[in-house]
């Protein structure tokens, strides 16, 4: 039975969030589900027990998310909730305020929140450590730790040794604060350092017992609500100000001047003390304290950056064998968007890192893109718990002289001769697809067998037509009357031949010792340039390039 029965309601809300019920036996996924949530648990101890960060922030925030998926794909209710390091009652307090998580929407979403409301103000989605101070008559009396949403961690002691706290304020106020505990950053870029570590380097320092002075002189505080303050943001504002709080520093009225996307924008490409995620959009006025509540305010909404690191579920791994016989493992994703792009499949460059990942079907990977064009395999977050037996090929079964026929296991290394061959041979239209089509339809066998094709052949591909073929034999035509020295190159020759060495003939009768004393030919060079021209293989493809009068053969 699969995962889907669930219904048609559900399937499409998870769709909606990019996420989408696996399609695996409910018996497998409710025992990854298991694994997995044992996974974050683990994650949650060494975090708020030891203050170690065993997972970057946004891979974790990504693993909660997915693990929520599943579990509503079996009929459950999401039970995760975020430890705290004490977890007793007399460890822990109260929340007085709501502390919930926010919404989160795209550019649509956002333009649907915004077009709606009135009076709409923006701040940066501060990275770090969220707490509610509470303050009588001017005095720190609690400070408390998000926690799990209903109760958080008594903060109160360590938060009085932290400079950025004041611990009186310079009016006898009573007021309820809600902020972010970061970690200070120096002109920090986020576009440029997504991986700041900010969040866990907070809470490592205040999982420690005694953490020292310049520890605590690294956190700084971010007040972005007081839920009992005044009405309207121009005010509270200004009494946060006054109260030697920055907020208004980094909150910002929306207008057609300056809109959320150009707040969004500035703050990821702008240096800034702190690390950030977003931004949030909120309503001046909100709703009055109410209590712990499970369910996202409706009056703020967050708007994330794009993901510059993603955490994306194995869909297959393929072991492609390219031109020079050197076996590269591509792992093929369930499509994830970075910066934008979508990206479905990553290459992680040679047998080795595949078997040091051991990476299969179902496992949960991070992605990123090098450069921010390269998509990339960091790291395997979480091992799936059903492992697929995969095969790779043998590296010693392929080499540069291997696979110029379409023998049992060739179909990789000759289509990436086929392609190299018709890129160095300038054929306009010709490429991997070409190739692949005329492979399958068995009219190339071979890395020549193009030149004596026929354009009834060619139609036998899927895809082409009369159009297509008779501009594909026009291509062929043209590549016979390549440069000699092209068609060397085409055909495979390792670096250091030289077509002014002589024609075919001749370079085919040099001697190692005659190779190596060409300039920048070495031992190791001239013996595979001699493997090259004496390679039976090779040695009939230049006759048959001979025979139909190709110059230099």
């Amino acid at each position: 039975m699969k995962v889907g029965w669930l219904g048609g309601l559900l399937a499409m809300a998870l769709t909606a969030q990019g996420e989408e019920c696996p399609d695996w036996p409910e018996e497998r996924l409710s025992r990854e589900s298991q694994a997995l949530a044992e996974q974050v648990r683990l994650w949650d101890t060494a975090y708020h027990d030891e203050g170690v960060a065993l997972i970057d922030d946004a891979l974790y925030d990504q693993a909660v998310e997915r693990l929520t998926t599943w579990q509503r794909c079996l009929g459950h209710v999401p039970d995760h909730r975020p430890l705290t390091r004490v977890t007793s009652s007399s460890g822990t307090l109260e929340h007085p305020a709501a502390q919930r998580g926010l919404n989160k929407a795209d550019d649509e979403g956002i333009r649907r929140f915004t077009s709606r409301r009135e009076d709409l103000w923006i701040q940066p989605k501060v990275d770090g450590v969220a707490i509610t101070l509470r303050y009588a008559d001017g005095e720190l009396v609690e400070a408390i730790s998000r926690g799990d949403g209903e109760r958080g961690q008594d903060w109160t002691a360590r938060v009085r040794q932290l400079s950025a706290v004041p611990n009186r304020l310079p009016e006898p106020v009573s007021a309820l604060l809600q902020g972010e505990l970061y970690w200070r950053l120096d002109e920090h870029v986020q576009s440029r350092s997504p991986s700041s570590g900010a969040r866990g380097a907070v809470a490592g320092a205040m999982a420690q017992s005694s953490p020292d002075a310049a520890t605590l002189e690294g956190i700084g505080l971010f007040v972005w609500g007081w839920p009992d303050g005044p009405t309207g943001m121009e005010n509270r504002l200004a009494q946060l100000s006054a109260l030697g709080f920055d907020t208004a520093d980094y909150t910002y009225s929306l207008d057609d001047r300056h809109d959320a996307a150009y707040w969004r924008d500035t703050w990821f490409n702008g240096p800034l003390p702190f690390a950030t995620d977003g931004v949030v959009i909120k309503q001046a006025e909100r709703p009055g304290v109410r209590r712990w509540s499970s369910s996202p305010p409706e009056w703020a909404i967050a708007w994330k950056y794009p993901a510059q690191q993603a955490l994306a579920e194995v869909r297959g791994i393929e072991f492609r064998v390219g031109r020079t016989g050197r076996v590269t493992p591509l792992v093929w994703l369930n499509p994830v968007l970075l910066e934008g792009r979508r990206i479905s499949r990553v290459s992680l460059g040679s047998l080795e890192r595949w078997e040091s990942l051991d990476v299969r079907p179902g496992d949960q990977v991070a992605v990123t893109l090098g450069g921010l064009t390269i998509p990339q395999l960091t790291e395997v977050v979480w091992h799936t718990q059903e492992r697929s037996p995969l095969s790779p090929p043998s590296p010693q079964r392929y080499h540069l002289l291997s696979c110029f026929e379409l023998t049992p296991g060739c179909e990789s290394q000759l289509l990436a001769r086929l392609t190299y061959l018709g890129d160095h041979l300038t054929m306009q239209g010709v490429g991997e697809g070409t190739w692949q089509a005329l492979i399958e339809a068995g009219v190339v066998t071979g890395l020549l067998d193009w030149l004596t094709v026929e354009p009834a052949e060619l139609e036998q591909a899927y895809g082409i037509g009369n159009a297509t073929a008779a501009a594909l034999m026009e291509q062929f035509q043209a590549a016979r009357f390549a440069p000699y020295a092209t068609w060397l190159e085409a055909l495979g020759m390792p670096p250091g031949g030289s077509a002014r060495l002589g024609d075919w003939s001749t370079l085919s009768g040099l001697t190692r010792s005659e190779w190596q004393a060409q300039p920048g030919v070495g031992p190791v060079r001239a013996e595979a340039l001699v493997a090259f021209f004496s390679h039976p293989d090779v040695q009939r493809m230049a006759a048959q390039l001979n025979e139909m009068g190709v110059e230099g053969f």
